[in-house]
């Protein structure tokens, strides 16, 4: 019982700690407020919001459910999901956390992936915005273009293995709420039998749900922003928990223990600043270390794509935040972020020397200010991030079609 009872006492504890801290350093409270604010209002809200209605429209007319049964012969066999979960797939790249987990668990209420297909594709859908990770961090932290190509290849690379690798999470079959496989689905079939499937399950899906578009329009832009205050209350939450522990000098307890996690793997001491910050949030330990002197950049890259994949504490409270009317769990995502973040720095320094050179063209690219106006983020950011959620459906649609035509060749029946 008394075990049981360990985490709220230490929640209690914190929380308790963190009040008294606020009182003893209320002017820094302030300021680490209006700053959590502001990267709220000039960077997540326009960047976000947009995709939460979308996505929400999508899932309504069905959209996301014709293009479910089109990627269902690629998905199942390669990261054990539903086809749909290749929309996840490019919408999360496309847009950043949480888009990844705000589907998923969109997709768990409408029974469409069970608990452990909901956990693998939580783990491997949630990721960094391509607009932050090379404009802000590429070249507002670091200040050089070629490094964006590197740190995009190790991030989404990884994430791609991290998919691969949670296919052996959770027994086949264990845990199942999803809606069963129509009868007559499995198995290679024509491009003419899938594409009549895909408008098939849109339709259904559409009727099923039934609403007026008036309806669904207005329910997505009240669910988006009921989402996105509550994501600007966790960025501010963590802004304000930084702010005031630094002012304590807590932080320097812990710089000491990420000192000798680093020297333990050999690498410099001073970049334990960036790893702490990117602990808690993201922001905050990407710059750190990209503004680390006297450290080589290998190393500093590195660094900068564990922040990136491990998403800090204030992304990880988000995903929980959506995953709290579900039965998915948070162990194995916090498994797959550490683990997202370890390949992601190996990446960076197995990639660096091949690809440094050759990924230099990186040079056309948007605003590096972190904190820019609101035009400007979304001239440079919807229709980048529209045009890689564009080409990722693309090859993923591909790669479906030639494996669904290859299993059809091989089918003596299908000819």
């Amino acid at each position: 019982m008394r075990r049981r009872m360990l985490p709220f006492y230490a929640a209690t504890l914190f929380a308790v700690t963190l009040a008294g801290l606020m009182l003893i350093f209320p002017s820094e409270a302030l300021r680490a407020s209006l700053k959590g604010v502001s990267i709220w209002w000039d960077v997540l809200f326009p960047a976000l919001f947009p995709f939460f209605v979308i996505s929400e429209m999508m899932l309504g007319v069905g959209i996301v459910h014709f293009f479910g049964t089109l990627l269902d012969p690629l998905m199942r066999p390669l990261f054990r999901v539903p086809g749909i979960g290749g929309f996840v797939m490019a919408m999360g790249f496309a847009s950043g956390y949480p888009i990844g987990a705000r589907l998923t668990a969109q997709l768990w209420e409408q029974r469409l992936v069970n608990r452990e297909e909901g956990e693998r594709l939580v783990a491997f859908t949630t990721s960094s915005d391509p607009i932050f990770l090379i404009g802000a961090v590429a070249v507002g932290f670091f200040h050089d273009a070629a490094l964006a190509g590197v740190l995009a290849a190790a991030h989404y690379g990884s994430a791609v293995l991290i998919g691969l690798l949670m296919r052996f999470h959770g027994k086949p079959g264990a845990g199942n709420n999803a809606q069963p496989v129509p009868a007559g689905s499995s198995g290679p079939i024509s491009g003419r039998g899938l594409w009549q499937r895909a408008f098939d399950a849109m339709h259904e899906a559409r009727m099923k749900d039934g609403r007026p578009l008036g309806v669904m329009l207005q329910k997505a832009l009240g669910s988006g922003l009921q989402l996105m205050f509550v994501v600007g209350g966790l960025v501010v939450f963590f802004s304000v928990v930084m702010e005031v522990m630094s002012s304590a000098h807590i932080m320097n307890l812990l710089y000491a223990g990420a000192e000798s996690i680093l020297r333990l793997f050999a690498l410099p001491a001073p970049l334990a600043e960036a790893v702490v910050g990117g602990f808690f949030e993201v922001t905050i330990g990407s710059k750190a270390a990209g503004g680390a002197a006297g450290i080589p950049e290998i190393y500093k890259a590195a660094i900068a794509a564990w922040v990136l994949s491990w998403g800090g504490l204030s992304v990880h409270a988000q995903i929980v935040s959506l995953l709290h009317q579900t039965d998915l769990r948070y162990a194995p995502f916090a498994a797959a972020r550490l683990l997202h973040g370890v390949l992601a720095a190996l990446l960076v320094l197995l990639l660096w020397e091949p690809l440094s050179p050759a990924l230099s063209v990186w040079s056309v690219l948007p605003e590096p200010e972190v904190t820019r106006p609101v035009s400007t983020l979304l001239r440079h950011t919807l229709p980048a991030a529209g045009s890689l959620f564009a080409a990722m459906l693309g090859v993923l649609l591909l790669l479906s079609f030639l494996l669904s035509f290859g299993k059809r060749g091989m089918n003596p029946r299908s000819r």
